[in-house]
């Protein structure tokens, strides 16, 4: 992968094991200004939630995780072409400030230079690379805000991924150069990356989420990330209050695609930050002047998991 251009990302084994990684919520307070500003310390003394269990090797204060299930990559991946934090470029929405943390699972211990990706679709459901398939595959926006009751039937059976184009971990392969919503950046000392984003806005059959991949024991160069393997594939998930306060805010309150609630969602594992879901901070009467969202997730550094 290289900055800012599009490249052949690295080559990851197949995902044979299935073995299982979990994300979970960052432990403590932040808050947020004008525009989504973070205040420092959002991941400063955390402490084991219930359940989880504490390792002697790991830093005072931090919190190690029970592994749990991964997620679908989905159709819409496109490898980590675009290092930067910034991946917002000219697209409308909520400001977003993604704050990630990488720790091993089993030792507690940061996880360094990781190479961490996110992506995601704009405001009226569309992701970049693929703005031909329009809605997440499934139809434009315009209209009228959608109502706290989502109309129409959840998806039913297996879950098929993402809808248009192929579903499950079956590839699409892009249809456009865009890449709005899209990077990779380098985790810190402290196992730490934070992406600037817009709030996601969401099409039919799925819930509010945004993808997110870990790569680690590859080698960063002057190129970008090199080698290594995908030790998690997963999703990360918003509350319904949230998603309904930004359906009140343009340009979200113009997308009529069906929404699917976090509870309908057939690929969110319902089971609250071990599963992905996001602790969020903004003003609960002014949504659109900003959100932070932050979690932990306790990878397999060992494991592969490309999620398809």
């Amino acid at each position: 992968m290289t900055g800012n251009q599009t490249a052949e990302g690295p080559k990851h084994k197949k995902d044979l094991t299935r073995r299982k990684v979990m994300a979970a919520g960052a432990g403590a307070a932040v808050a947020v200004g004008v525009g989504g500003t973070l205040v420092s310390g959002a991941f400063a003394g955390e402490k084991s939630a219930t359940g989880a269990k504490a390792s002697a090797s790991g830093s005072a204060g931090e919190a190690c995780y029970q592994l749990t299930s991964e997620t679908t990559e989905g159709p819409y991946y496109i490898d980590a072409d675009k290092l930067r934090q910034d991946v917002t470029e000219d697209q409308e929405g909520i400001p977003l400030t993604l704050r990630l943390k990488v720790i091993d699972s089993e030792t507690c211990k940061p996880i360094r230079n990781a190479a961490v990706d996110i992506w995601h679709c704009n405001a009226l459901g569309v992701y970049s690379g693929y703005e031909s398939m329009g809605s997440g595959g499934g139809g434009g926006g315009g209209g009228t805000p959608p109502s706290g009751e989502p109309t129409g039937e959840p998806p039913s059976g297996e879950p098929s991924g993402e809808p248009g184009g192929g579903g499950g971990g079956v590839h699409e392969e892009p249809t456009d150069d865009e890449r709005y919503l899209r990077g990779t950046w380098k985790s810190d000392k402290n196992g730490q990356v934070v992406f600037k984003t817009v709030f996601p806005g969401w099409y039919q059959g799925r819930c509010v989420h945004i993808h997110t991949k870990v790569h680690v024991n590859g080698t960063w160069t002057d190129a970008g990330y090199e080698g290594g393997n995908t030790c998690h594939t997963g999703q990360l998930f918003f509350d319904e209050e949230s998603v309904l306060a930004s359906a009140e805010v343009e340009p979200y309150s113009t997308n009529t695609a069906t929404r699917t609630t976090l509870d309908e969602d057939t690929i969110y594992p319902d089971n609250g930050t071990e599963g992905g879901l996001l602790k969020l901070k903004y003003r609960k009467n002014d949504i659109a002047k900003g959100v932070v969202a932050t979690i932990t997730m306790g990878v397999d550094p060992e494991a592969t998991n490309t999620g398809t």
